[in-house]
């Protein structure tokens, strides 16, 4: 509704006042956004294991083959910094709600054209550069996103509540693993492997492109954060964004990085891993279809502990929430051989709901706990980077060193690779502050 000026005090500071955004919008933008996005980024990784070893690297050697798969996956985490500067600097400089729309088509349109893509039996070694590309182009998009959709929940929170609502693009992880890993898991049901290596792995990028009308609509209905129109009314917008926080927030830069190093290493160890070395000849030598069951109950778990985080995170705070949910990941990591090696489908059923039941109580807070760590005027880029360079130290690599653990010396190596993540990230939790009762309208 229009405002209308009338003449009693105050009248022209409610005929200004920035446009709110009713909680039900800030959910489903958050929620959804962040939801394809992620699908995307799994899609890619489940074709990752399953189909592009197959078509984009052959070799005479499955792991080898494997591995330089895997060797793609990490591209779009060296992206990621890149589109958390990127996007970042267009987030703080001119607002959330557009830039989330261009970090939304970034990622979409990667992802359709590697659904269009031939393989190398058609042009040869161009195939595996051309999938490199769109999989940087996945990672510049995702880099932007997180940021964006983490601060449009948490920007329109109650502060008592801020944790809670910043869940809801926490929770668009698990929903996108699970639509995307339900769509592999559906096709490989449908079809036989000839048709679903030839074509049939094509349809879940394909069907992105109907996700992103769906994110955009939902998306361009927004207003901007009440936060960040108050820096645009009061002129304090950073010049630079990207060097400010490096010249004003390096110390909350590093802390919000090795704060998330557990949670990116658990969470790429318990999927990206845990489905190569379960499926793997040389691993469990469980069917695809067996493993991605498996997988995906493990994953409501993962689902319905992140917003229990949130609400941990609001009554006790978010440190104490944190340190003991790390304590509790490193010693699942000493547990990791033994529980994955068994061989024994319940042992493994309950490893994955264990190690993802952890994922949902660290990933959970880290939407409110990583914007809190940064001004407003610079809140976009610093979440942004600390969240992506984690990606990079954390999930990258994580699964080809976990692969090269496993096959070199041993799954026990692989759980203590993900025991010493849990002790760094530790550390940092020791020496960072409680920010529950941070006020985001600071400038």
């Amino acid at each position: 509704m229009t405002a209308v000026a009338v003449q009693n005090p105050g009248s022209e500071q409610r005929e200004h006042a920035p446009p709110t955004n009713p909680p039900g919008r800030v959910i489903a933008a958050s929620l959804v956004g962040t939801s394809i996005e992620f699908y995307d980024f799994y899609v890619y990784a489940t074709a990752a294991v399953l189909v592009f070893p197959h078509l984009f690297f052959p070799a005479d050697d499955p792991t080898a083959a494997t591995l330089q798969s895997l060797a793609t996956f990490a591209i779009a985490f060296v992206a990621r910094p890149v589109g958390s500067a990127l996007f970042g600097h267009f987030g703080d400089r001119v607002g959330r709600k557009a830039t989330l729309v261009a970090s939304l088509l970034t990622m979409g349109i990667s992802t359709v054209l590697i659904g269009l893509l031939p393989g190398h039996a058609q042009i040869g070694v161009a195939a595996p550069l051309l999938l490199a590309l769109c999989r940087f182009g996945q990672g510049l998009g995702l880099g932007g996103e997180w940021g964006g959709a983490a601060l449009l929940a948490t920007e329109n929170a109650p502060r008592a509540k801020r944790a809670l609502f910043g869940t809801f693009p926490q929770l668009g992880a698990p929903i996108g693993f699970f639509l995307a890993n339900g769509v592999f898991l559906a096709l490989s049901e449908l079809m036989g492997e000839d048709a679903f290596l030839s074509w049939g792995w094509r349809v879940p990028f394909l069907l992105s492109a109907v996700l992103i009308v769906v994110g955009l609509w939902v998306r361009l209905t927004l207003h901007e954060t009440p936060a960040f129109a108050r820096v645009l009314a009061e002129g304090t917008r950073a010049k630079t964004p990207v060097a400010e926080v490096f010249r004003t927030a390096a110390p909350a830069v590093a802390l919000g990085t090795f704060i998330m190093l557990a949670t990116y290493v658990l969470f790429y160890l318990m999927t990206v891993f845990s489905l190569s070395y379960g499926t793997s000849p040389d691993g469990l030598g469980y069917e695809r279809s067996e493993f991605l069951v498996l997988l995906l109950v493990g994953v409501v778990f993962f689902g319905l502990t992140v917003p229990v985080s949130g609400l941990l995170a609001d009554r006790f705070g978010r440190r104490p929430t944190l340190l003991v949910t790390t304590a509790c990941i490193l010693v699942f990591g000493l547990a990791l051989g033994p529980m994955l090696g068994s061989g024994s489908t319940p042992v493994v059923l309950l490893f994955l709901i264990l190690g993802l039941t952890l994922m949902g109580f660290t990933f959970g807070p880290m939407g409110a706990v990583l914007p809190e760590l940064f001004p407003t005027r610079v809140r976009y880029s610093g979440a942004s980077i600390a969240y992506n360079l984690a990606g990079l130290l954390g999930a990258s690599v994580a699964p080809y060193i976990a692969t090269w653990l496993a096959s070199s010396f041993g799954l026990g190596w692989v759980g203590g690779y993900l025991a010493l993540a849990a002790a760094i990230t530790l550390g940092a939790l020791l020496i960072s502050p409680e920010t529950r009762d941070t006020a985001l309208d600071e400038v």
